[in-house]
């Protein structure tokens, strides 16, 4: 097994030490490090009469909420499930694939899906209530046109990558981490009682007293919905650095919500009307902290587009999303850019900002959805801990547990379904579709390929080469093979070799492609399967690695040439005097499903859908990172009910 891609060696951040844990919290904290701009300010909106008993068991809430899902669940249990050190629930997944599981799958893209709603909705709310600060200086300003402004800059730099911007976040939120600390305990010293809120009696009296504790929960959820990303950017800067650096935010986070709270008791009659974050801040630094909540807000953007970008990268790996142009526009590992998903959130957030105008409401919109994320990836964790041997009594514990939190604030989240919830699950509801469409027709697609066993045409291809009747097609001929059993090969390619034009030449290869569970593997093996003649190429490729065939084939290529296992110098006199290599040209061979090969309705439905989302990603030349010059495309009907009248229909829409 070697190598083959050529990438040059990347410093992570995964090391431990001051610029580790600085590079962390600029990526990992950026939604979490901004939910006090909005989580007190919507627990004020549900309505609950404001007085002691009512904040003090909101805080206990938050704080609680905070020890339990993000400390304990996220930071010291699934930071641990780890796939070669990369995280998030579909690393998570490709983790858990060799358990066979005919539905687990399911947890997966319903758990992916919601999490990429999450991402449309983070910018709008963070940006939208950042700049809301500045209603408090000037009450008249046109907020929504500022937030568009700013939402257009940050979606339309993605293009050229933010390498640079990038280095700057650890510093930058920093600074916005003991802005938040300090001013909290500044106010905190106006209220000291508000510190009984660490006793969780509080929150208690007030999940079984208050009429309005599902609202509350609601809004109290927000405080942790960045827990996902940070379990996601594990691969970034490794889970000790998280751990250490989780420590010092979340004692920031905590020391502000208490001092919001403080300053909301001490002002009971006006605290509605405006937003206790802002509140708090003397009124010398004002412009000051609304400058700092913006630069935090465009962090938190940043991280949720970038966290996209590289969700739907893993997704295109492992078969749930068609295959899309991924662009690099930095020399950085990972950093991607998908310019068709740029402009699908970038078009989502706006409409969402037009549509929802103040954060207020955004707030209603926000929270089901990462709600379900938070569900999926538990039942998923439960699957990691039972397949490690983990104690059946702690695996049921724990999913017993978390799935009851969970359950709870997905049932309060509900409550805000009609108030704007709907707009995420929507979104949810179509991503989800477009991902179960897309696994559903990729089966039914490998089921009804035919395949034979390659070594019954040894003989026939070696006759074919040595046949000089037959026009030379290439130098080199290369195939990529579908079929997913060692050993065979896909029947339409023997045809396309054999039958549909005798195809001479000088060599021919196979290329197989295994997209492993491990997320940064970038190998090949070969095979000489006809000394001088046939040669079987398997390139097992990460979930988290955009394929690139023609790279990878001609850095396999050169190791063959390098240990003397191939020559390819070119055949024609003319060229060989001169040591002139061979020419390569591809052969692709994509089925084509025509409604009229199957009566099965549902099947019907499913494959139409399928053609309609495979119009949003590339060809299939494209999408294996092919040198369209040297491509041949063929065409083959996909057969599924074999029936003559099928058959014929088919042929004739093929010929024609």
């Amino acid at each position: 097994m070697k190598d083959c891609s050529g990438h040059p060696v990347v410093c992570n951040h995964n090391k431990v030490g001051f610029l580790g844990l600085l590079v962390t919290i600029g990526i990992v904290f950026g939604d979490i490090g901004t939910s006090p701009l909005y989580v007190m300010k919507a627990i004020l909106h549900t309505g609950e009469t404001i007085n002691e008993s009512t904040i003090l068991g909101a805080l206990s809430c938050i704080i609680w909420t905070l020890t339990l899902q993000t400390s304990i669940k996220y930071v010291c249990v699934a930071l641990r499930a780890d796939n070669n050190g990369e995280g998030g629930i579909l690393a998570l997944y490709a983790l858990l694939r060799r358990l066979k599981s005919k539905w687990i799958y399911i947890l997966a893209i319903i758990g992916a899906s919601t999490l990429l709603a999450d991402g449309i909705i983070t910018p709008a709310i963070t940006v939208t209530t950042a700049i809301e600060g500045l209603e408090s200086i000037s009450p008249n300003l046109p907020v929504t046109p500022i937030t568009l402004a700013i939402i257009t800059i940050i979606f339309f730099v993605q293009r050229f990558g933010t390498e640079s911007i990038g280095k700057s976040f650890g510093v930058f939120m920093l600074l916005w981490f003991l802005l938040l600390g300090i001013i909290g305990v500044i106010s905190i010293t106006t209220f000291p009682m508000i510190l009984k809120a660490f006793n969780p009696y509080y929150a208690v009296i007030l999940l079984t007293k208050s009429p309005q504790w599902f609202l509350i929960l609601g809004a109290v959820f927000l405080c942790t919905t960045g827990a996902e990303a940070l379990y996601s950017d594990l691969g970034h800067c490794g889970r000790k650095n998280i751990a250490i650096s989780w420590a010092f935010v979340k004692t920031m986070l905590i020391l502000n919500y208490l001092g919001q709270g403080a300053w909301v008791l001490n002002h009971v009659q006006t605290a509605y009307s405006v937003n206790p974050f802002f509140a708090i801040m003397p009124q010398n630094i004002l412009v000051f902290a609304i400058i700092m909540a913006t630069g935090a807000a465009i962090v938190a953007s940043q991280a949720l587009i970038s966290g996209t970008f590289s969700i739907l990268s893993e997704a295109m790996n492992l078969h749930f999303w068609p295959r899309m142009r991924i662009k690099h526009p930095t020399h950085v590992k990972g950093q991607l850019y998908i310019p068709v998903i740029n402009l699908a959130m970038y078009i989502g957030v706006v409409l969402i900002i037009l549509l929802f105008r103040d954060s207020s409401r955004m707030e209603a919109a926000y929270g089901l959805a990462i709600t379900i994320t938070m569900l999926m990836t538990t039942l998923l964790l439960g699957f990691y801990l039972h397949s490690k041997g983990m104690a059946r009594l702690f695996t049921i514990l724990f999913i017993g547990t978390y799935c009851t939190i969970e359950g709870i604030f997905l049932t309060a989240n509900l409550s805000k379904f009609l108030a704007g919830g709907w707009c995420t699950m929507l979104i949810s509801g179509i991503l989800f579709l477009m991902m179960y469409v897309w696994v559903r027709a990729m089966k039914i697609r490998r089921q009804y390929i035919s395949t034979k066993p390659l070594d019954d045409y040894y003989q026939i291809i070696s006759d074919i080469k040595a046949d000089e009747d037959i026009p030379k097609y290439a130098s080199n001929l290369v195939y990529v093979n579908h079929a997913e059993k060692q050993g065979t090969v896909d029947d339409k390619l023997l045809y396309s070799i054999i039958n549909k034009q005798p195809k001479r030449a000088d060599h021919y290869w196979l290329i197989n492609m295994e997209f492993v569970d491990t997320p940064d593997t970038l190998e090949y093996s070969c095979e000489t399967l006809v000394p001088d003649t046939l040669y079987s190429v398997t390139m097992h490729i990460g979930f988290r690695i955009e394929p690139r065939v023609s790279l990878y084939l001609r850095q396999v290529v050169e190791d063959l040439v390098d240990s003397k296992k191939v020559d390819l110098t070119s055949t024609y006199p003319s060229l060989r005097k001169n040591g002139i290599p061979g020419d390569f040209r591809f052969i692709i061979t994509p089925r084509v499903y025509y409604p009229e090969s199957s009566v099965n309705r549902q099947q019907n439905l499913l494959m139409t859908i399928y053609a309609l989302i495979s119009k949003i990603g590339i060809d299939e030349p494209k999408a294996l990172g092919l040198d369209t010059s040297m491509v041949v495309v063929e065409r083959v009907p996909l057969i599924i009910n074999h029936h003559i009248g099928s058959i014929r229909r088919i042929a004739q829409i093929v010929e024609e």
